[in-house]
């Protein structure tokens, strides 16, 4: 049998705002204590999801009884609870939304090279650092218009290309950076 450590305990009651969730007492006037909503009598766990704030009288009153009505502070726990879950749902669609732009940009810098070098392609790698990297630190237009001039400037030289493109997107963001203007 497993002890609750006194981290946990303590995780309990700062959890519960160091009061008892059955009565509302709070110490000096009460000692509080660790109880299991599922008892482990019947089967419950240490897991901090089932422990709860209770001062000595009211565990001692409980025992190993299960609780049949939720105390309103594990309601507003679980309320608390539910709000996170939304919380990381709408994080976790929002990283995926910007991860697919991040790609459409990505493939759109990436058909402007393959539309010229019609055999060639920019590389997985620098597609995935390099470019990914300009379009987070430059707006994807003058991305656009960089690897255009690239293309201008070494309409046969696929490799020369890519070099003065990130020459040209390196200095734009070197400018930016020193507060310059196009």
């Amino acid at each position: 049998m497993m002890a609750i450590t006194k981290k946990i305990r303590f995780e309990v009651f700062k959890r519960d705002g160091f009061q008892c969730i059955y009565c509302g007492k709070t110490p000096p006037t009460v000692t509080l204590e660790v109880d299991h909503v599922n008892p482990k009598a019947k089967g419950g766990s240490d897991d901090i999801n089932n422990l709860i704030t209770a001062c000595f009288d009211c565990n001692r009153g409980k025992r190993d009884i299960p609780l049949n009505k939720i105390p309103s502070q594990l309601s507003e726990n679980l309320e608390i609870l539910k709000e996170k879950e939304r919380q990381i749902y709408d994080y976790t669609k929002w990283i995926k939304k910007i991860e697919r732009r991040e790609r459409k940009d990505i493939n759109d810098i990436n058909k402007i090279y393959t539309e010229h070098f019609i055999k060639w392609e920019l590389n997985a790698t620098f597609r995935n650092t390099s470019l990914k990297k300009f379009l987070q630190l430059l707006p994807k237009h003058v991305v656009q218009d960089a690897l255009q001039i690239a293309i201008s400037k070494f309409p046969e030289q696929p490799d020369d290309t890519v070099r003065y493109f990130c020459g040209i997107c390196w200095q734009t963001i070197k400018g930016a950076r020193n507060g310059q203007t196009n």
